[in-house]
């Protein structure tokens, strides 16, 4: 057996980024990342992929269904051109001395 670890891999999304959907139930929906979970390969987008979860009431909290967001796979996601509001793939150069990421499409530089 390996003793190996594995580490994250670097990943093209960051939280606060605009991006759509390309696959799946959600395909065409836009929406900004709120969380990302790098070792899972997964982030949490506002507003898109809501699921039911089932709460027992408490005496602080009512029970109820509510919907929460769950996370989707970053395969299925693509960030959105900030020249354009086009799905796009990321690029990374260097400008003064710092590693920036920038639209494949635009040339835009996305922060």
């Amino acid at each position: 057996m390996s003793t190996s670890k594995r580490f994250a891999p670097k990943l093209s999304i960051k939280k606060g980024d605009k991006v759509i959907v390309i696959a799946g139930s959600n395909k065409g929906e836009t929406g900004e990342v709120k969380q990302v979970f790098p070792k899972e390969n997964r982030a949490i987008v506002e507003g898109l992929n809501l699921v039911k979860k089932h709460t027992k009431a408490t005496q602080d909290n009512p029970g109820g269904i509510n919907d929460i967001e769950a996370p989707l796979h970053i395969s299925n996601l693509m960030i959105v051109d900030p020249k354009t509001g086009k799905p796009t793939r990321i690029g990374r150069k260097l400008v003064e001395g710092k590693l920036v990421r920038y639209s494949k499409k635009s040339g835009e530089i996305i922060k």
